[in-house]
């Protein structure tokens, strides 16, 4: 190998460890956001209500039907 070969794959091979650098920080950018709009959306849901059901109802169930 010559010296101008060596100094070539030296730059692709730091090329290449930064792009990777940039696409994990793009990626844990891109899961950050999607965290905060689920969590956005989980909080804009109305409150479970109850239901508003008989005293009577609810009570047993028919184990012979």
């Amino acid at each position: 190998m010559d010296v101008s070969s060596i100094a070539k794959l030296s730059t692709s091979i730091a090329e290449t460890g930064q792009r990777q650098e940039l696409s994990l920080a793009v990626m844990k950018k891109a899961q950050q956001i999607q965290e905060a709009t689920a969590t956005q959306l989980l909080e804009a849901l109305p409150a479970a209500q109850p239901a508003r059901l008989p005293a009577h109802l609810g009570n047993k169930i028919d184990t012979t039907a």
